[in-house]
């Protein structure tokens, strides 16, 4: 326990350092230096979950032999759109266009200008009845959006596997599928929809990248049209869908559709994240060839992408 804590309090100090040198915590986060960190954590532990040292109840230990299955509320995404869309409509009939109008201008101007309150001016549009879609608009428009710089991480999941030989065997398939195929396996792992959790997704892209395959990650909040849009120009075997915020059935659904229109339908896609059992035959019917839920050891996974690119070709 004492061997520990001194590990953490050295770690912990190093990152204070590296910190310090970077100007400060908002530069460190410009930089995407702490995402990387926690990356690389999440990583490490997903090696040791994978293996089995560390153990998850219910998952990769103790699993019970006759689980019943959950049952899980299911919300029409489709007629939840409908309805919000329905109410904004009735929002933007009713309210004042002009004041409208005159408050986001006025936070753009402030935003601009460095003058005013631009939390008071805020809470004005919001009284107008103007969303809060609207009013971030009104600052993206002068200060424009900030995107997390996508770096990847290398060499940490594998050089945290114990059993070498297992990652060995696998880069030994992936160089059988290069000669064969005359490329590498290549993956997008994409985040669709409003799905703002990216730390498994990355943590997939940095296991298939240690263990061979060339690996392509999509920026959060992407449409299904600008991930098989992506997919398409890097030529990619196939798209991984990584999900968690219940959107999978009509996003992957429109995903789809886009590679068909596109004559795309070799590009292989599978999906993993939060996905309830009973939606797996509606994505399977869909065309999805893998579906992994949570505690799918990443090797095994890396397995089955493989063969099911395999079959593609």
């Amino acid at each position: 326990m004492e061997s520990l804590t001194a590990s953490l309090i050295e770690e912990a100090t190093k990152l204070i350092d590296e910190v310090e040198k970077l100007g400060g915590m908002t530069k460190a986060v410009e930089s995407g230096m702490p995402k990387q960190r926690i990356e690389a954590a999440a990583a490490r532990r997903q090696a040791l979950i994978d293996q089995g040292e560390e153990v998850i109840v219910g998952s990769n230990k103790y699993q019970a032999k006759n689980a019943e299955p959950v049952e899980v509320r299911e919300i029409d995404n489709s007629a939840v759109r409908k309805s919000q869309i329905e109410r904004l409509q009735k929002i933007r009939k009713n309210r004042d266009p002009q004041k409208v109008d005159a408050v986001l201008n006025a936070i753009s101007n402030s935003a601009k200008t460095g003058e005013g309150n631009l939390l008071a001016l805020s809470i004005e549009a919001m009284r107008l009845r103007a969303t809060v879609g609207e009013v971030s608009a009104a600052m993206e428009k002068i200060w424009g959006r900030y995107n997390a710089p996508i770096k990847t991480i290398s060499g940490v999941y594998a050089k945290s596997f114990s059993d070498q030989k297992e990652i060995s065997s696998i880069r030994e398939e992936i160089n059988s599928f290069a000669k064969k195929a005359g490329r590498r396996p290549r993956i997008m792992v994409a985040k669709m929809g409003q799905d703002g959790h990216d730390r498994g997704a990355k943590v997939i892209a940095t296991a298939f990248a240690d263990l061979g395959f060339d690996v392509d990650i999509g920026p959060l909040f992407q449409t299904p049209q600008e991930a098989a849009k992506q997919a398409v120009e890097n030529d990619v075997h196939v798209i991984g869908i990584s999900s968690q915020a219940a959107g999978h059935k009509t996003l992957i659904e429109l995903l789809m559709k886009v590679l068909e229109k596109e004559n795309s339908e070799d590009i292989v896609v599978v999906a993993g994240g939060v996905i309830p059992p009973h939606d797996y035959a509606f994505l399977k019917g869909l065309g999805v060839a893998c579906i992994f839920g949570p505690g799918t050891p990443i090797p095994g996974a890396a397995r089955e992408v493989l063969a099911a690119i395999s079959n593609k070709i």
